[in-house]
Formats: C-alpha cells, sequence, structure tokens
C-alpha cells in the first residue's frame, strides 16, 4: 500500500482501480464484506493516506468520523475520499450510506477538510457521489448541521429575504409612480421587472 501514496488522482477510474485491487489482496472470504477505505489527499490530489477503516458484514459497515478523520489529519490531508464495496455488485448508494456521506460532509466542513468523493466499488465498475449530482445535493443538506450554522444560515437567508422584499417594494412604488404618470403597462413591465397581473393590481389599489 505503501507503493500507493505520492500517487496522483488524476481521474475517478483511477480510484477505482487502485481501491478494486487493494480489495483483490484480501482474503477472499473477507472480499465479501463490506469494506470501509478513506483516502487522503494533498492539495494536488497526491495520496496522502488509503486507510482501511472498517470491515462490516455483506450488506453494511459503519465507522464514526473519529475513525474517518483522525489518520486523515494526521498526515496533514486537505480533502478525503471515502470508498467501499457492495458485495453483491449493485453499485447504488443505501439510504445509510446516503446518511453517513451527509455526517462526514458536515464534519469535513468544521475541520475544513471536505469531502471530494465517495465511492462504490466492485469489480464491475464504480458509483460516484460526486459523478451523480449526490454529492452537491447531500451538501445543501442541514441535517448534520451544527446549531451555530443553522443560526447563522438562519440569519443570511433572512437579511436574503428582506433585500429582496425591500427591492420589490421599491419596483412596486415605482410602478405606482410610473403608472400615475401615463406610462404603458408594457413600459412599466420592462423597467420594474414586475408582472402585469401585479401592475393591474396596483392601479386598481390607487384608483
Amino acid at each position: 500500500m505503501s507503493k500507493l501514496k505520492k500517487v496522483k488522482i488524476e481521474a475517478r477510474q483511477d480510484v477505482h482501480e487502485i481501491m478494486r485491487m487493494l480489495l483483490r489482496r484480501e482474503q477472499k472470504i473477507d472480499r465479501n464484506r463490506e469494506h470501509l477505505w478513506v483516502l487522503g489527499l494533498a492539495a494536488d490530489n497526491t495520496i496522502l493516506l488509503i486507510e482501511l477503516v472498517s470491515m462490516g458484514s455483506v450488506t453494511s459497515t459503519i465507522a464514526e468520523p473519529m475513525e474517518i478523520y483522525s489518520l486523515a489529519l494526521q498526515k496533514r490531508s486537505v480533502k478525503i475520499i471515502l470508498v467501499h464495496n457492495h458485495p453483491s455488485g449493485l453499485l447504488k448508494p443505501s439510504a445509510a450510506d446516503r446518511e453517513m456521506t451527509d455526517r462526514m460532509i458536515q464534519c469535513g466542513r468544521l475541520l475544513k477538510v471536505p469531502v471530494l468523493d465517495h465511492f462504490i466499488i466492485s469489480d464491475k465498475g464504480y458509483y460516484s457521489f460526486a459523478e451523480d449530482g449526490l454529492l452537491a445535493e447531500l451538501e445543501k443538506s442541514t441535517k448534520y448541521m451544527l446549531e451555530y450554522e443553522l443560526k447563522a444560515l438562519g440569519v443570511k437567508e433572512g437579511k436574503e429575504a428582506g433585500h429582496k422584499a425591500g427591492l420589490n417594494d421599491k419596483a412596486r412604488e415605482m410602478a405606482r409612480i410610473m403608472k400615475a404618470s401615463g406610462y404603458a403597462i408594457t413600459e412599466i413591465m420592462r423597467l420594474t421587472g414586475l408582472s402585469k397581473p401585479v401592475i393591474q393590481r396596483l392601479k386598481s389599489k390607487d384608483t
């Protein structure tokens, strides 16, 4: 495994080939169990660490954030890739796979060591959370977000909503003035961005 260190990951296929090779080195009886690895990477995607974090049953494996991040941090990794195998050969993330990835994304955000991808592998191929868009979807999740982050997010969203409301109020006021000055509705729509029904309702309110 030490030979794989300092190898640079340049494509997703590289991860699949490396991890499939490692899985084949396992004893046959162990290859039928789920394995979970963590790859620690440098800024240029050079491998600093490949660690087998846990080995589970035929259908599942369990790992805590501390187990996944402890060695990655010791090796000064700036990002990580999660990899686990499905002995069944089914390359589809389970609910548990999604849940674990969601947790690790939030931990990575806190530690400033982001999860670059999560692979499910088999001899036949691989599934990439990033490639499929699932990683980006989970990055938007607030399920495991810390309380102070949720509060900060709420304040930010509140400010954005208030800003939008303020702009909308200004547009309506501008539309009222323009309507009173005899501007055509199409011109008001163009200049304010308001819809025709909204402008018509403003008219009925002013008259």
